[in-house]
C-alpha cells in the first residue's frame, strides 16, 4: 500500500467489547514478523487510536442483518461514523487520508467528513469496489464480451431504491 519497504506504525482501533480480540489480532500480527510493520498501538478509543495519524482506513461497521433495509443501515452506522469523523477532526493531521470501507461506504465516508470539518473533503474516499465490479459483470452479460475487455468503469452514487 505504501511501497514494498516502508515501515508503519498500526494504530488499530476496536469497540471496547472487543478489546480481547483486538489482543489477539496484535499477537497473530507480532508472531508474523513483518518486516513493514514498525509498533503496533492497540486502542478502545478512536481518539488515541487516530492520534497524528496520516492514513485512517475505516472498515469497521455494522453489516446488514436479516430484514434490514438500507435506511436502517444507515442509521446503525450514522452514529459510528459520526464519532470516528469527530474524532479524526480532533485529534488526526489535518492532511489525514480518509477510506471508508464500511458499507454503505459511500454514504459512511460523507458522514464522518461531515463531522471532519478540518479536515478537507478531497482527502475522504470510499472503496465501492462490489458496485463497480457488478457493473463490470452486467457489461459483460449484455455484451458477451469478457471481463478483462472492459475498462475505465467509473460509478457514481450508490444501489439504493433512491
Amino acid at each position: 500500500m505504501f511501497g514494498p519497504y516502508q515501515k508503519v506504525i498500526l494504530q488499530l482501533v476496536e469497540l471496547p467489547q472487543a478489546e480481547g480480540p483486538l489482543k489477539g489480532l496484535c499477537m497473530e500480527l507480532m508472531d508474523s514478523a513483518y518486516r513493514c510493520i514498525d509498533k503496533i498501538i492497540p486502542s478502545t478509543d478512536p481518539k488515541d487510536g487516530f492520534k497524528d495519524i496520516d492514513v485512517a482506513l475505516l472498515v469497521g461497521a455494522r453489516p446488514r442483518g436479516p430484514g434490514m433495509e438500507r435506511a436502517d443501515l444507515l442509521q446503525a452506522n450514522a452514529k459510528i461514523f459520526q464519532a470516528q469523523g469527530a474524532a479524526l477532526d480532533q485529534v488526526a493531521k489535518k492532511t489525514v487520508k480518509v477510506c471508508v470501507v464500511g458499507n454503505p461506504a459511500n454514504t459512511n465516508a460523507l458522514i464522518a467528513s461531515t463531522y471532519a470539518p478540518s479536515i478537507p473533503k478531497k482527502n475522504f474516499t470510499a472503496m465501492t469496489r462490489l458496485d463497480q465490479t457488478r457493473a463490470i459483470s452486467q457489461i459483460t452479460e449484455k455484451t458477451g464480451c469478457a471481463i478483462e475487455d472492459v475498462e475505465d468503469i467509473i460509478i457514481w452514487g450508490n444501489h439504493s431504491a433512491t
